[in-house]
């Protein structure tokens, strides 16, 4: 019950935007934006009463918008919350309600006394609302983080062929890093992928051959009736989801 409700100041039972994100398993961002378009497009003032403006400091020690609900708040807010775990977490809200409504008319709260244990008591509800947040925003931070690399090996397992060195530069400033066909050549030779001297410039090293990473493609061409070989390198998909990872983990510097 501590967890998604409180006592507020009149005596009613309250929760915050922060705890039904977490419950949930929302972004904070989005209920805020589900709250204020309650508010704004409520014809009457009643919605006002239900949600009131306030802030928290964060684990950044930024202060950050929120809002407090009573019951009626939660409840019109929760009308837009489907499916089978939404149904679960509406019904141990409700019980939280209940639970408190019943503590607090039996006189089961304990009212702070003094000053100070005013100051104990909100001190203690700020920590539990820190604590909640910064959950949330390391949760949404690993889904964000993780995100790239699941498209990413998503579509290379999808093509299931391999690419020119120039194909995957572009890959990987589609997935978030910025750079360019050159750039990526002097990285791959720099840090030992490409031999950087002598015939094999530019192609892959046997270790990285063996590796699986690159393969190399010959194609004949005849010219004033002689046949010249070149020999193209190519990234396969193994290698594509390699150096994808890698610049994105910030390894490839």
């Amino acid at each position: 019950m501590k967890e998604l409700v409180f006592k507020g100041e009149s005596n009613q039972v309250l929760t915050n935007s922060l705890l039904v994100a977490d419950k949930f398993g929302k972004n904070h961002k989005h209920v805020l934006d589900a709250i204020r378009e309650l508010i704004s497009s409520a014809e009457k003032s009643a919605v006002l009463k239900m949600f009131v403006p306030s802030t928290y400091i964060a684990s950044n020690n930024k202060e950050n918008p929120m809002f407090i609900m009573n019951r009626d708040g939660f409840t019109l807010l929760a009308m837009g919350f489907t499916g089978e775990k939404a149904l679960q977490f509406k019904l141990e809200y409700i019980n939280a309600f209940n639970k408190m409504e019943e503590a607090i008319k039996n006189g089961g709260f304990n009212v702070p006394k003094s000053f100070r244990e005013a100051l104990l008591l909100a001190a203690e509800q700020q920590e539990v609302i820190e604590n909640q947040q910064k959950q949330i925003e390391e949760k949404n931070a690993k889904i964000e983080a993780d995100k790239p690399k699941v498209l990413f090996s998503e579509a290379v397992s999808a093509s299931n062929k391999s690419i020119l060195v120039r194909e995957l530069a572009k890959l990987i400033t589609q997935n978030g890093y910025q750079i360019g066909e050159k750039q990526l050549y002097e990285r791959l030779r720099k840090a030992g992928y490409l031999c950087s001297s002598g015939e094999s410039y530019n192609q892959p090293t046997q270790t990285y051959m063996n590796m699986g990473l690159f393969h190399l493609k010959k194609t004949s061409v005849i010219c004033d009736g002689e046949s010249k070989v070149y020999t193209v390198t190519k990234v396969t998909p193994k290698g594509q989801i390699y150096f994808i990872n890698k610049f994105l983990g910030k390894g490839m510097k």
